[in-house]
């Protein structure tokens, strides 16, 4: 692609210097002269600027040339210590190995020489000041007369973090460099090497670094769902990628903190969609608060725009696809930086990751104040989320009257360790597994008795086979016979009950797992299974309406086979619900597990779920009492779900739609098929370690990012819910502008300014007391705080929605007070009104009303002030005279 000035730094050809007909004016000479000055000054200028840039003083700088027998010069000017130098740094039981060759094609003459080990063997360095630390590990294997490197394979970790795990070059020939970057904060750090049995291991040089805390802050954006990100500062990083976007190799002899960039152009995919823009590096600015160690001038000064932002109507997204490892969560740094626009405010466009929102409408001059300014914006991709290769797109934002066009300067992924603390497979320094297990040899031991209680269960099945009923055909449940889920009185499926008959029967007390129902006895009351008497869709299944028993109305949820839910969910719903009777709590009246169904029977909600009384129903506008009644109530049921048994129940899908109404609008708490009982009391455990599930939008970020499950977390998915009580809007809608895709911070933004009652719902104003408004919102945002620890119980949940509800009601008690004063007062009005002109037309003892009635004297007709003998007395009064 051609690389091309563009905006306030495009060359205007009119004025150029170097024309044919400006060399035929006398004056050429003076001002070709006049040119090269200005070049020189240029080039004076940028030379200052990288000088800048090159500003960082390392205060622990180990540069080690492993191998070596005397000290070594980088390509990049850097001095590396010999091998005999840094001997001090070096321990190992085996025996020293050094190793060079005379010449190779590598950049560095770090390359041509290594050290070998066949013994553990550690490297020691003493920390000076604790913090970030670049950790780069050069590698180049050959072949000598007694090893050849090729077949080496080794562990490296340091104290408490693995780097690389059974690494092999395999069929790398070429040289190459890992980097790290990790915050140490011990006073000494060490490398070890660890050789697999009969493999050597082997290191060309090392790098042990200071690098500015200013490298990595504390918080980032995760993009699903959309939440702060705070633990980056005690995350350890591997360099994936990192890539000038637009412009050619940076070496380390050309960044501040001996980085490399490379190319980006292999990664673009199609290329055509994208092409090449460049500025002199010396124009760009860094905002203030910034700092060159980000990254230097020469990245922000090259960058990739559209293709063809010329078009009228674009449709297009320039791609950069990466190659990523899926066990892992990334951290994504964009760089930016407006190098095309001639104006502010002019150039907007759209970042999208894996697919997803990362930034909508991004105008960088606002962002930064001016043009030609570097802006970088760090996001955290979560394993759940991540996908290979790793997309990166811009695209142009067409809803706005600006450019059509988008650019991006650069691009770096690290790579996060994982639970274990591993950047390199699922084994930690420990053996722990990122899963929780152990080491090898334990894993393999749980496998064979794994495989060997799978040989007994099949066998024990294969035994129940042969011994089988006569007539197990006319059974109702395969399962019930052959599949006996749970032993003795809490058996699944209660053998002792008959199955013969077409009504079904009750399971003993001793299960209380509720009515057994047969598919047939289902299939009748669903009017087999009629499309028209689908009620609700989820992750589970189709949910019908049905009759039982002559005219009883049931919700019947049947599991879909292609449902990521399934036998686990189903069990759940069941012993959950089987042991809860609540009030404000779905009542489960049955089941059926015939053959391969999965079918849960519910009480029936007429009403239905919540979220179609707030939005996208057309029903009519729920009122703001109402509302609060049906909040309480949700929170009085998972109220009892956490604090009515000994450990309690985490329901761990809390939304609008799992809170179901019936005929008289009371709240019940439905969908129990991913709870999960929480930590028992007095057991020292404060959290539930677990997979993530539950809806986007509703999730907790803190129970996101550590995958541990506590009762807060049903309390943030319920401030939420509120919030989306309030303002009737989703908790997430992709197709609104950037900021206001997720509810939950949308709506404390609007908080902080104060202002909230600009996004609540518009048919709650006049309706709503704004005292009982600050209370309930005052609720919502204690729940929605970023840490568990920090959020109320649904207890104190509940006692603020209760005094939001007696505000609301003795504002309504205020509001009625004062009409019926004004009602008092207007028929007072009105009958002194009436006296002042009857009392003068007679003075007889009875007086004939205007409808033929007798008035005596001194009495007034009481009249409704609405009726047509209210609005013509007047009149009558006048026509009797």
């Amino acid at each position: 692609m051609e690389n091309k000035p563009r905006g306030l730094f495009q060359t205007n050809p009119i004025l150029s210097p170097f024309s044919s007909s400006f060399f035929s004016s006398p004056m050429a000479t003076l001002l070709l002269v006049f040119s090269f000055i200005s070049a020189a000054t240029i080039a004076v200028s940028a030379a200052k600027a990288s000088s800048a840039a090159v500003s960082y003083t390392p205060q622990d700088n180990y540069l080690i040339d492993c191998g070596s027998n005397a000290q070594t010069t980088h390509s990049d000017g850097r001095l590396f210590l010999s091998d005999q130098s840094a001997g001090k740094y070096f321990s190992s039981q085996g025996k020293d190995i050094l190793v060079s060759v005379p010449s190779a094609d590598v950049p560095s003459p770090v390359y041509l020489s290594a050290r070998i080990f066949t013994e553990t063997a550690t490297y020691s360095f003493h920390i000076s000041r604790p913090g970030w630390h670049w950790i780069r590990l050069h590698f180049y294997p050959f072949k000598t007369t007694d090893y050849n490197l090729f077949d080496a394979k080794f562990t490296l970790t340091t104290d408490d973090l693995v780097l690389l795990h059974e690494f092999n070059v395999g069929s790398n020939t070429s040289w190459f460099f890992k980097e790290y970057l990790i915050n140490v904060t011990t006073e000494r750090f060490s490398l070890k090497f660890q050789p697999v049995k009969g493999a050597p291991a082997f290191i060309n040089g090392i790098e042990v670094v200071s690098a500015p805390d200013l490298l990595i802050t504390e918080t980032g954006s995760t993009l699903f769902p959309v939440a702060q990100y705070n633990d980056m500062g005690i995350q350890s990083y591997e360099t994936v990628y990192r890539l000038n976007v637009g412009g050619p190799e940076i070496t380390s002899q050309n960044d501040s903190l001996g980085r490399t960039w490379m190319p980006d152009l292999q990664y673009q995919a199609p290329k055509q969609m994208g092409q090449n823009v460049s500025v002199d590096p010396s124009a760009i600015k860094y905002p203030e608060g910034g700092s060159r160690l980000i990254a230097p001038q020469s990245v922000y000064a090259s960058a990739v725009e559209m293709a063809n932002a010329n078009t009228k109507s674009p449709n297009l997204n320039v791609t950069w696809n990466l190659d990523i490892d899926l066990s892992y969560q990334y951290l994504v740094r964009l760089h930016f930086c407006d190098i095309i626009s001639d104006s502010l405010n002019d150039l907007y466009f759209n970042v999208f990751i894996n697919g997803n929102t990362a930034i909508s409408g991004i105008d960088l001059s606002t962002l930064t104040g001016g043009l030609a300014t570097a802006y970088y914006k760090d996001f955290v991709v979560n394993s759940t989320m991540v996908s290979t290769p790793l997309s990166i797109q811009i695209g142009p934002w067409t809803q706005g009257t600006g450019a059509i066009n988008a650019l991006l300067n650069g691009i770096e992924v690290l790579k996060m360790n994982n639970s274990v603390n591993s950047l390199d497979g699922e084994f930690g320094v420990d053996g722990k597994t990122a899963k929780g297990g152990v080491n090898k040899v334990t894993v393999a031991a749980v496998g064979f008795a794994m495989m060997f209680g799978a040989f007994v269960g099949l066998g024990a099945v294969a035994v129940r086979w042969q011994k089988r009923p006569h007539d197990w055909q006319k059974r109702n449940s395969f399962s019930s016979w052959l599949l006996p889920l749970h032993a003795g009185d809490n058996s699944f499926m209660n053998s002792k009950n008959s199955m013969g008959s077409k009504k079904s029967q009750f399971f003993s007390s001793t299960t209380g797992l509720g009515r057994y129902f047969s598919f047939a006895e289902l299939s009748e009351a669903t009017k087999n299974w009629d499309p028209n008497a689908v009620i609700g869709v989820g992750g589970f299944g189709n949910v019908y309406i049905g009759e039982i028993d002559d005219g009883i109305q049931v919700a019947v949820k049947r599991g879909n086979p292609q449902s990521e839910q399934g036998i686990n969910e189903f069990q759940t719903e069941i012993q959950m619900l089987s042991k809860l009777r609540h009030r404000h709590l779905v009542s489960l009246i049955g089941y059926c597990d015939e053959n391969e169904e999965m079918i849960l029977v519910y009480e029936f909600m007429s009403n239905g779920p919540l979220r179609d009384h707030l939005y996208g129903k057309n029903l009519p506008p729920m009122p703001w009492k109402k509302r609060l009644e049906i909040c309480i109530g949700s929170a009085r049921g998972l109220h009892y779900l956490h604090t009515g048994s000994a450990q309690g129940i985490i329901h761990r899908d809390v939304k609008t739609t799992n809170i179901l109404l019936d005929d008289n609008f009371v709240a019940k708490m439905a969908d129990f098929g991913l709870s999960k009982d929480g930590a028992a009391n007095g057991s020292g455990q404060t959290h539930v370690s677990t997979a993530v599930k539950g809806s986007f939008g509703y999730l907790d970020p803190e129970y996101f990012r550590k995958q541990q499950l506590t009762d807060k977390s049903d309390v943030y998915s319920f401030g939420v819910v509120l919030l989306e009580v309030l303002c009737a809007r989703p908790a997430l809608n992709p197709a609104l502008p950037r900021e206001q895709v997720n509810l939950a911070e949308w709506a404390m933004q609007w908080k902080r300014k104060g202002l909230l009652e600009k996004i609540m719902d518009p048919s709650l104003a006049g309706d709503i007391n704004p005292e009982s408004m600050n209370k309930f919102v005052e609720a919502a945002e204690k729940c929605l705080a970023e840490y568990g620890v920090d959020r109320p119980t649904m207890g104190d949940v509940l006692w603020n929605l209760e005094h939001a509800l007696q505000l609301q009601e003795a504002s309504l008690q205020g509001k009625a007070a004062e009409e019926d004063e004004n009602n008092k007062k207007a028929i007072a009005a009105s009958a002194t009104a009436t006296a002042a002109v009857v009392a003068p037309v007679d003075n007889k003892a009875n007086t004939a009303s205007a409808t033929g009635a007798v008035v005596h004297p001194g009495e007034v007709p009481v009249i409704d002030e609405h009726s047509g003998t209210a609005m013509f007395a007047h009149f009558a009064t006048i026509n009797g005279r």
